[in-house]
C-alpha cells in the first residue's frame, strides 16, 4: 500500500451580497441591522461560491496525488467554473484522483474565521462532506477557530481554511 499526504490552504474576501458556503453548507451570515437598516447579507468572494474549506480540502487532495492544485484543473478564468458549486469541484477531485489509482483516507482541516461562529455548523458539514467524497463522516475532521482578531481574518475582511489529507494506493 502507497500512501500519500498532501496539504490545502485557501483564503477568500468577505464581500457584501454574497452568500456564505462553508463545507458544502449554506451558513447564515450578515451585518445586524442598525436603527432603520436592513440587514446586508455577507459571504465570501470568489469566481466560484468561494467555499474555503472545500478549496482547501480539494488542494490537500490533489497535493497528495501530485496533481497540481483545483486553479489547474478548475481554472478562474473559465465561464464553466463561474459561479459553480464547490462540492462539484470536490466530486471531480475524488474522480480525478481516482483516476490514478488513489483512495481518499481522511482529512483534517481548520476554518479561520471571527463570525460566524462555525462550530454549530460543523456535524452537517461534515456529514455534507462525506456523502459527496463517499466515506464515513468519521473520516473528515473539521475544526473552526479564530485568529484573536489578528490580521485580516481578525479585522473580518477574509476568512481562511487549511487542510491535510491522506490517499492510499
Amino acid at each position: 500500500m502507497n500512501i500519500r499526504v498532501g496539504f490545502g490552504y485557501d483564503v477568500h474576501q468577505i464581500a457584501e451580497g454574497r452568500e456564505l458556503w462553508m463545507g458544502g453548507i449554506r451558513i447564515p451570515f450578515h451585518h445586524p441591522a442598525n436603527g432603520d437598516e436592513q440587514e446586508v447579507d455577507l459571504g465570501l468572494l470568489g469566481h466560484s461560491d468561494a467555499d474555503v474549506l472545500i478549496h482547501a480540502i480539494c488542494d490537500a487532495i490533489l497535493g497528495a496525488a501530485n496533481m497540481r492544485d483545483i486553479g489547474y484543473h478548475f481554472p478562474d478564468t473559465s465561464d464553466e467554473t463561474l459561479g459553480m458549486d464547490s462540492k462539484i469541484i470536490l466530486r471531480k477531485t475524488i474522480e480525478l484522483i481516482a483516476s490514478k489509482g488513489y483512495t481518499f483516507g481522511n482529512v483534517d482541516a481548520t476554518i479561520c474565521a471571527e463570525r460566524p461562529k462555525m462550530n454549530p455548523h460543523i456535524p452537517q458539514m461534515q456529514q455534507t462532506l462525506a456523502e459527496v467524497i463517499g466515506c464515513d463522516p468519521d473520516q473528515i475532521s473539521i475544526k473552526a477557530t479564530t485568529t484573536e482578531r489578528l490580521g485580516f481574518v481578525g479585522r473580518q475582511e477574509g476568512m481562511a481554511a487549511y487542510a491535510v489529507a491522506l490517499l492510499e494506493r
